[in-house]
């Protein structure tokens, strides 16, 4: 992604917020924004508990609290909740969440007898702590957007991973879905670098085991790019690549827009047949130790603009469709 300026934005009652979770794309929003990141203290009781102190008036103020809820997701998550609060009783007049990541996502729906649904409980949540507006990035489910009864502006990294894989000019690539619930998104993707859709077809025994039972659609001799919106323990891209590299493909790269990488997944992708595994940093990376090729690409653009957008009263639609170039930047 090119560089981008400094600008200040011109209007002072726009205001952004970051908790914890991932300072470094809350600094790189505000720098795109022109706007400095508001003064908030995070710190802890004795006990643990969070405290929050917000040392600026935001009375009358549209204002924007970047928080990512990956690991540790349960610190991270309250830490938003507070900090909502905190500007609910501080008489802000918008409340916009931005959420890079939304935690307890996977749980979207009962699969079987006794299950929560949690990632109906967390928009409930943000909701409950006074939020008027969520922004989020890829989320697992579509219909996550559904929980909510405030407005969800719903961002996707295709163009950006997308613009990525075509300035690399493969040759004859191939768009992969790692399982059937992806084929929408590897489809914008396709659809993006104008080739070919496969899918791979999985069954999962029971959480993070998957089994792959075959590949749809003809990979030999091409250059298969796999995307996920999450690669956590990895063990799903791993099989898929080893998959597609028996059915033929030349080489396998992966793709995805939460790099939650847990456990051993660093590991796993170091010994998978994967040349090189592009992720964004809506997560921060957790240490890695081993010589694995890992690309990082920054969404602080995209969430700039909707964020600018959204301030502005402006049409945030155009970010939503795919593919799209970033548009200049500008204030109106």
């Amino acid at each position: 992604m090119k560089a981008v300026e400094t600008l200040a934005y011109p209007d002072a009652s726009l205001k952004i917020f970051a908790c914890s979770s991932n300072p470094k794309l809350a600094q790189a929003i505000s720098r795109y924004v022109g706007v400095p990141l508001g003064d908030a203290e995070v710190s802890r009781f004795s006990d643990g508990e969070i405290q929050i102190r917000v040392n600026e008036s935001v009375r009358g103020a549209d204002v924007f609290v970047i928080q990512s809820t990956c690991a540790p997701v349960n610190e991270h998550l309250m830490e938003l909740l507070v900090l909502v609060d905190a500007l609910k009783r501080a008489s802000a007049a918008t409340i916009n969440v931005v959420l890079p990541y939304y935690g307890y996502a996977r749980q979207d729906r009962k699969a079987k007898a006794r299950d929560p649904i949690t990632a109906k409980l967390v928009a409930n949540l943000i909701e409950t702590a006074g939020a008027h507006r969520v922004i989020a990035m890829d989320l697992h489910a579509m219909q996550i957007q559904g929980f909510f009864d405030i407005p969800v502006d719903h961002l996707t990294s295709v163009p950006i991973l997308g613009a990525y894989f075509r300035d690399m000019q493969l040759a004859r690539p191939v768009v992969v879905s790692p399982d059937h619930g992806g084929v929408v998104r590897a489809r914008a993707l396709a659809d993006f670098l104008q080739s070919p859709l496969a899918i791979i077809d999985k069954r999962r025994p029971e959480p993070n085991v998957v089994e792959v039972m075959n590949i749809i659609g003809d990979v030999a001799g091409r250059s298969a790019i796999l995307i996920d919106d999450i690669i956590d323990t990895a063990g799903t891209i791993c099989l898929a690549a080893e998959a597609l590299k028996k059915a033929g493909a030349v080489e396998v790269y992966a793709c995805c827009t939460h790099p939650v990488l847990s456990g051993n997944a660093i590991e796993r992708l170091y010994r998978a047949p994967v040349r090189e595994v592009v992720v964004t940093d809506t997560i921060p990376l957790p240490p890695i130790h081993l010589p694995l090729n890992i690309r990082v690409l920054s969404v602080a653009e995209l969430i700039g603009d909707a964020i600018i957008r959204v301030h502005e009263r402006r049409s945030v639609s155009t970010l939503f469709e795919t593919p799209r170039p970033f548009e200049s930047r500008q204030h109106v």
